[in-house]
């Protein structure tokens, strides 16, 4: 997902590294901070296979640069939004940076059909906790704090379904859980 963030990022301009450093951190948040020792090998590999260009920044001193998306990078990018991996769909953070930047592909049906695959997944019924093959639902759980994880996570997942069928264009369903 960081090499996303990055490719989508600079798909929307060029950008030196700290600046891109500090829109990725700001994305993925603290859960998930962005270290140097992840980012910039990230943009050394994506520059290596020709994905983003460095060019020196005169006016920022020596040793800085600008990082720009080529068109290769730019066809890279809009192919990972159009497929995303079966955990970038699953995942609530990687789903999180493939929707950042998912307006960045130009036809509305394959925007959609990203949005339907994640709202399949969230149709689907789903605990932190089973009874062997059978979701627990926070109605059956005696400790509070996971009760309160349950409960939390069925109203995140509720609101997000919402959303997905007013984005969609479907009508809502009535009493979802």
């Amino acid at each position: 997902m960081l090499e996303l963030a990055i490719l989508g990022f600079l798909a929307e301009g060029p950008l030196p590294g700290h600046e891109l450093r500090s829109r990725v951190s700001h994305l993925t948040g603290y859960t998930r901070p962005v270290s140097d020792g992840s980012l910039y090998p990230a943009i050394n590999r994506l520059a290596k296979a020709g994905l983003l260009e460095r060019q020196p920044d005169p006016r920022a001193g020596a040793g800085r640069y600008v990082l720009r998306l080529t068109e290769a990078g730019h066809a890279d990018m809009l192919q990972r939004l159009r497929k995303p991996a079966d955990h970038e769909i699953t995942d609530h953070t990687r789903f999180y940076t493939v929707l950042s930047f998912l307006s960045l592909l130009p036809d509305v049906a394959e925007q959609h059909a990203v949005l339907r695959r994640r709202l399949v997944f969230l149709e689907e019924p789903a605990s932190f906790f089973y009874d062997g093959d059978r979701p627990i639902r926070a109605e059956e759980v005696a400790d509070p704090y996971r009760r309160g994880l349950l409960l939390t996570a069925r109203a995140t997942s509720r609101a997000e379904r919402a959303w997905l069928r007013e984005a969609l264009g479907e009508e809502p369903l009535e009493n979802n859980s």
